[in-house]
C-alpha cells in the first residue's frame, strides 16, 4: 500500500470505530470523496447520518455544515443572499452554508422543489449564481443528502432525472445484534465531545493527490467493456431477456458508466487492491445504478424494485 492508501485506511478504522454496523456507509462516504462525487443515502432515523459527515469533518481538514431541509426552507437559505447595507446604499453577498466543504442535506425530500434544484445545480456545476453574479464552490467539496423511507407525508419527490447528479444512492439498514451491543457500550463510555482521531488531520492536498492515484489504478480492457455491456443492457435489456425490457422504462445515462468506472476505482485503490477486480464493480452496482433507471408501469404495479431489476441483469450479463 502507498502512504496515501495508509493514511484513508487509517480514516476508515477511525470510524468505523466510532460509527458501530455501518461500515458499507463509511466506504460509500470515502468512495464519494475519492470520486469528487455526492451521496443520497436513505434510511430510519437514527442510523449515524448525521455522526458519519461530524467523524468525518473531524479528520480532515475542511469545514462542515448541516441542512435541516423543511417545507419553508428558501432556496436563499440554502446558496445565501444578496444583503443590503443602508449606510452605504449598496449590496453584498451573504454566503449560504453551501459554501462548506462538507453539506449534510438532512432530509431533503421535505424541501419543496425550488430548493431542492437550487442544492441539485450546485452539486452539479459547483458554483451559486446570484443576480449576475457567479460565486465558486470550494474545490472540496462533497454532498451527503438524505431520505427517511418511514414518512411520506409533507414530502416532495426528487425529480427522477435530478437523481442523476448523486454519484450514488445508498440504502442503509440496522445494525445486527452484536453491533447493537457494541453500540450501546460505546455510547456508555463516550464523552459528550467526540474522541479525535489517533492521526493528524488529513490536508485538502493529500485528498487531491489520492484521487490522483485512484484515477491511475489500472483497469482491464474487460472489464471496462463488461461496465459499457452492463449500462447498455440497462437500455436494451431485450437483447438478454424480454422479461426485463418490459420492466425498465428508461435506462442509465453516460453518467452511470463514468460513475461505475471511478467507483471502482476507488473501491479497489481503497481496498488496497493492486488494480479493479470484478468484485470492485459488482458490489457497487446496485448503488450506482438504482437511481439511474426508470422503471416501468408494470414494474411499480407488480412491486418489482430497481435492485431486483439490477440482480436479474447481473445474471444475464457475463462477467469476465
Amino acid at each position: 500500500m502507498t502512504d496515501l492508501q495508509n493514511t484513508f485506511q487509517n480514516l476508515r478504522n477511525y470510524m468505523n470505530a466510532q460509527i458501530i454496523g455501518q461500515s458499507k456507509l463509511v466506504d460509500r462516504l470515502l468512495i464519494a470523496l475519492l470520486a469528487d462525487g455526492h451521496l443520497l443515502v436513505e434510511g430510519a432515523p437514527g442510523l449515524a447520518k448525521t455522526k458519519a459527515i461530524k467523524i468525518l469533518s473531524q479528520a480532515i481538514e475542511s469545514q462542515a455544515h448541516r441542512i435541516q431541509f423543511t417545507p419553508d426552507l428558501l432556496p436563499s437559505d440554502v446558496t445565501g443572499s444578496d444583503v443590503y447595507r443602508p449606510e452605504n446604499g449598496t449590496f453584498y453577498f451573504q454566503k449560504g452554508p453551501i459554501f462548506h466543504n462538507l453539506i449534510l442535506a438532512d432530509e431533503i425530500n421535505r424541501a419543496p422543489a425550488k430548493v431542492q434544484s437550487a442544492l441539485l445545480e450546485a452539486m452539479g456545476e459547483r458554483q451559486v449564481t446570484i443576480g449576475n453574479t457567479t460565486y465558486k464552490l470550494p474545490e472540496l467539496f462533497t454532498v451527503m443528502a438524505t431520505q427517511n423511507p418511514i414518512e411520506n407525508e409533507g414530502t416532495y419527490r426528487l425529480p427522477e432525472a435530478q437523481l442523476d447528479r448523486f454519484l450514488m444512492y445508498v440504502v442503509i439498514y440496522h445494525p445486527d445484534i452484536e453491533s447493537e451491543r457494541q453500540i450501546l457500550k460505546l455510547v456508555q463510555g463516550e464523552e459528550k465531545k467526540l474522541p479525535p482521531p489517533p492521526f493528524k488531520k488529513i490536508k485538502e492536498n493529500t485528498i487531491f493527490d489520492a484521487r490522483q492515484e485512484v484515477l491511475k489504478i489500472p483497469m482491464a480492457p474487460e472489464l471496462e467493456e463488461y461496465i459499457v455491456q452492463f449500462i447498455m443492457a440497462t437500455r436494451e435489456a431485450g437483447r438478454y431477456d424480454k422479461e426485463i425490457a418490459r420492466l425498465i422504462r428508461y435506462g442509465a445515462s453516460p453518467r452511470g458508466t463514468i460513475a461505475l468506472d471511478i467507483c471502482a476505482r476507488a473501491n479497489a485503490w481503497l481496498n488496497g487492491h493492486k488494480a479493479v477486480m470484478p468484485s470492485d464493480i459488482t458490489e457497487l452496482i446496485h448503488d450506482v445504478l438504482r437511481h439511474r433507471i426508470t422503471l416501468s408501469f408494470d414494474a411499480k404495479s407488480e412491486h418489482v424494485t430497481a435492485d431486483e431489476v439490477l440482480d436479474m441483469l447481473i445474471e444475464r450479463v457475463p462477467l469476465p
